[in-house]
């Protein structure tokens, strides 16, 4: 599933560097530590290899 936004995308790199244990769980905010819950790595690094050209900054609500 390919992120819809850049800040999706980020917010995934974010959640995906706390489960490898690469960042610290405690820094996340958001969205971020609401993906380091409820998806698997795999589903982060879908997320988070999205590529980020022609991508809006944020997505609409109505997306």
């Amino acid at each position: 599933m390919p992120a819809k936004s850049k800040a999706q995308q980020k917010a995934a790199g974010a959640a995906l560097a706390a489960k490898r244990g690469e960042a610290k769980k405690s820094d996340l905010k958001g969205a971020s530590k609401g993906m380091l819950k409820s998806m698997t790595e795999k589903e982060l690094e879908d997320l988070a290899s999205t590529k980020r050209k022609g991508k809006p900054e944020h997505a609409s609500k109505d997306d």
